[in-house]
């Protein structure tokens, strides 16, 4: 598989994304709100709005893997 800087950047935002979940799954803690200083402050909304945009990108690699094969 041909990875691309956007590639790597996309799988970090969907991990730091699903770490991010784990945590408000298991112990009820943001860590993003945490770090930014709330859920409706202009950080957060734009690390959420970037992990949302980098897991619909992410989609795309089902494609380029099956193609692959």
């Amino acid at each position: 598989m041909n990875t691309r800087p956007v590639d790597i950047i996309a799988l970090t935002l969907i991990i730091v994304g699903a770490l991010n979940w784990g945590l408000i799954g298991f112990f009820q803690f943001d860590l993003v709100a945490a770090i930014f200083g709330g859920m409706d402050t202009a950080g957060s909304r734009i690390i959420y709005a970037l992990v949302g945009l980098a897991s619909l990108y992410g989609l795309t690699f089902f494609n380029r893997i099956r193609n692959e094969v």
